[in-house]
């Protein structure tokens, strides 16, 4: 007979819409191929209001199951910004991380979101975003979402929310703002099933324009 735990755990899964980790993936680090550093160091000081993470520069890798792909690199991408053609968002998936001119992405100022569609609901675990990081600065409610549909109605997942007054109207987020680096900023997915994954912000420190490197998107 079934323990009591078990039965817990089973119906645990079955409330969190994700596919569990098996028993015998042994995790391992998400190894990540780090663009060069644009500036050294961490600025000390921050615009006023703004709730900073001061954590360690180089934090422990996000442990996952072994054997995941960058679903980003296949992915269809869109964007709230309409005068943002397909060749300009294919940069975002394109490998380059470098905090070079020519490798930013830049869309209008204003809350704008780039659209990942990964062709069927996949089992995700990590998303990993490089913004403009030619020098430090802070981006604005950045939020990253999973969603089975396209306009973001049916069983959308937020996986990352750090926008503090909620200015994108999507609800007041708990995680902290961070100066971005050529690190960029990894999330864990904790294995939720999704077809989409849409990442938002509203500007930076520096300048109203939403700025992008890279995106990638790691499950199975």
């Amino acid at each position: 007979m079934r323990s009591a735990a078990f039965c817990l755990s089973i119906q645990l899964t079955v409330l969190l819409n994700a596919a569990p980790v098996r028993a015998d993936d042994a995790l391992v680090p998400l190894k990540l191929k780090l663009p060069a550093p644009v500036f050294v160091g961490t600025p000390n000081n921050a615009p006023p209001g703004v709730k900073l993470d001061l954590s360690a520069p180089a934090p422990a890798p996000l442990l996952v199951p072994p054997g995941l792909r960058n679903l980003a690199l296949a992915a269809k991408i869109s964007s709230s910004d309409t005068q943002a053609t397909a060749s300009t968002l294919a940069k975002l998936a394109d490998g380059d991380k470098e905090g070079e001119e020519n490798s930013i992405v830049q869309l209008r100022k204003g809350l704008q979101w780039v659209q990942f569609d990964l062709g069927e609901p996949r089992q995700l675990f990590a998303v990993a975003v490089w913004h403009a990081h030619d020098q430090p600065k802070i981006f604005r409610a950045v939020i990253v979402q999973g969603a089975d549909d396209a306009d973001f109605t049916e069983n959308v997942r937020t996986l990352f929310n750090n926008d503090t007054d909620n200015s994108a109207g999507l609800g007041v987020g708990s995680d902290s703002q961070y100066f971005e680096t050529f690190r960029g900023r990894i999330i864990d997915a904790k294995g939720c099933r999704a077809r989409y994954v849409r990442l938002y912000s509203h500007g930076s420190t520096e300048s109203p324009l939403n700025e992008y490197t890279e995106v990638e998107i790691y499950g199975r």
